[in-house]
């Protein structure tokens, strides 16, 4: 089946409902049915992404309370009409640098913090240019959970290519000599808007 299909949008929402029920219900009866519809979403994932339904279910150990999208992080640094791409160890492809922002820190703080720990640089003067509904998009493959993708404009100020645990591989490519990316991690389209965006042709922020 494909990863486009509507089932994925259906096992995230019966999801979503059953951790919505959990953190609001104290009757032990709507409990237990929560837990059975969670149960029920779990397998459809498993079943959409051929994974076993354990490891589905240990992704949603820590989420409790009302589910809200998580955000993702994205830094678009040009130098010299390259842009900095990071080539990650989990699928050997390329990607801007970013991840999951924390709590407890600002968007921009994310953008910063991430960029230096997946590419040993130091940025500065994060500007938003895009935030994207994952799902609306063609990220692949599908995740279990809901996501919105935040992409900054930042200033190169220091630093060196240093590779990490997740990147192993650091450097600037021009936007006619771009690696094979990492779908679920950037587009080309994404990596266009930095460029226009940096160039002056858009300066419009993109949402949705």
């Amino acid at each position: 089946m494909s990863q486009n299909s509507p089932w994925f949008d259906w096992a995230k929402q019966l999801r979503a409902i059953a951790q919505a029920g959990h953190a609001y219900s104290e009757n032990p009866y709507d409990l237990e049915r929560f837990d059975q519809i969670a149960e029920i979403a779990h397998k459809m994932f498993a079943e959409l992404t051929e994974t076993p339904v354990a490891k589905i279910s240990e992704l949603f150990v820590a989420e409790s309370g009302y589910p809200t999208p998580k955000v993702d992080v994205r830094a678009g640094v040009i130098q010299e009409n390259k842009i900095l791409l990071v080539k990650e160890r989990a699928d050997g492809l390329w990607t801007l640098p970013g991840g999951f922002a924390d709590v407890c820190e600002t968007p921009s703080e994310a953008v910063v913090r991430e960029t230096l720990e997946e590419s040993g640089y130091i940025v500065n003067k994060a500007k938003l240019i895009a935030v994207k509904d994952r799902d609306s998009h063609n990220y692949l493959p599908k995740y279990p959970f809901h996501i919105y993708k935040m992409f900054f404009l930042c200033d190169l100020i220091g630093g060196e290519p240093t590779v990490n645990l997740e990147a192993s591989d650091i450097g600037f490519f021009a936007l006619n000599n771009i690696p094979e990316l990492s779908q679920g991690r950037t587009s080309l389209d994404d990596i266009k808007r930095v460029f226009d965006f940096t160039a002056g042709k858009i300066d419009q922020v993109y949402c949705d």
